[in-house]
């Protein structure tokens, strides 16, 4: 799926709100849309729940709201850097300087996160907890750990990933970021990987920048 340039507009009026629900209304009213649907290994992996972002940035951070609709829904990790990608989980992976590490910030739908740098998959840094407290992170789900459930889910997770956790100079930033979103759920009775740019690989593999897209900061 071929979706149009992404370009995050800057709300500098998201860092005074304390409310996560309006920091949600003010992202489906003013951020970026995204879709994350691009089914990239259908024969195996057929499945397509509906998830979509909305997106915005300030000068301290990047703020994400993920919505999902589901049939199977799982949290079972509840320890950070534990894998989430098991679980109902989405993603963010992004590249702030082209050619350089990109970060991988991965969570279910409890917020538990599994968070690294780096710049080939074999080879992460692991975000310490320090570095961890600094996303914050607000799921409609609780935090409760919970084992697999099938039914029919609208749940979603709202995440803020300072700049500077990233290497990015709010004062310098650059004209664009590369970066891609998933939606995966691997120990799942349907499992699936979901991105927003398709990825053209043999088997599921999200760590792949040249498959990255544009992220775009649009100017206040």
């Amino acid at each position: 799926m071929n979706q149009p340039k992404l370009t995050l507009p800057r709300i500098d009026s998201l860092d005074t709100l304390a409310d996560p629900d309006a920091i949600i209304a003010m992202l489906d009213d003013k951020g970026a849309r995204g879709e994350i649907a691009s089914v990239n290994w259908p024969d195996k992996y057929p499945y397509r729940p509906m998830t979509s972002f909305s997106a915005a940035y300030t000068d301290e951070a990047i703020y994400i709201d993920f919505l999902v609709r589901c049939n199977y829904l799982r949290a079972e990790n509840y320890v950070d850097q534990s894998p989430v990608s098991e679980d109902s989980c989405v993603e963010f992976f992004v590249e702030p300087h082209e050619g350089g590490e990109y970060w991988n910030f991965e969570f279910n739908c409890i917020g538990t996160i599994n968070a690294s740098h780096r710049r080939e998959r074999p080879a992460p840094t692991r975000l310490a907890a320090a570095e961890l407290g600094q996303v914050r992170r607000y799921a409609s789900c609780g935090t409760r750990p919970f084992r697999e459930l099938e039914g029919l889910f609208t749940w979603n997770l709202l995440v803020v990933i300072p700049l500077g956790l990233i290497g990015l100079d709010p004062a310098n930033l650059p004209d664009k970021i590369r970066g891609n979103f998933y939606k995966c759920a691997s120990a799942t009775s349907e499992p699936h990987y979901l991105s927003w740019k398709p990825i053209t690989t043999d088997k599921p593999d999200f760590h792949r920048p040249e498959f990255f897209g544009d992220i775009y900061f649009g100017k206040s």
